[in-house]
């Protein structure tokens, strides 16, 4: 009997760190330009398309991420906007780590989100605080894989 239950005892700690291991991370390096994003602030959502008079472009590698934005109305110069960090994912649990940002009050902040790939497709959904900007809100960011 005490063996049965040794076996057993192993076999769900084997189960315990597989179920972990078999989530991989999701493949996210690379170009993606942002089509859609979603603000849900103080329970109003307004959704930004940028398929029109914006572009913004978010770029992975192993350990970096950085975006740019800016409006492709060439009368308009206020519109810029760029930052980058740390990141780490595991499994579709993806965190950054605000390194540079125009705004002081975003840098050094840690931001945890839910990644998900749809194909093409990336969807970036979490939250946003900083308290010092007066930030509290759920985002939910489309993106597109750009082709090399």
């Amino acid at each position: 009997m005490r063996n049965i239950l040794m076996l057993f005892a192993v076999l769900l700690l084997l189960a315990c760190s597989n179920k972990n291991e078999n989530k991989k991370d999701l493949d996210i390096q690379g170009t993606w330009q942002l089509i859609s994003a979603t603000t849900i602030d103080k329970g109003k959502s307004q959704t930004t398309d940028y398929s029109g008079k914006l572009k913004m472009i978010k770029m992975f590698n192993d350990t970096h991420f950085a975006f740019l934005k800016h409006s492709l109305d060439s009368k308009d110069t206020t519109s810029f906007d760029a930052g980058g960090g740390t990141f780490l994912l595991k499994g579709e649990d993806y965190t950054e780590h605000l390194e540079y940002y125009k705004n002081k009050n975003w840098e050094g902040k840690t931001f945890n989100f839910k990644l998900a790939i749809h194909q093409d497709t990336l969807i970036q959904k979490g939250i946003e605080k900083v308290e010092a900007a007066g930030v509290d809100r759920v985002i939910i960011e489309k993106y597109i894989r750009l082709k090399p």
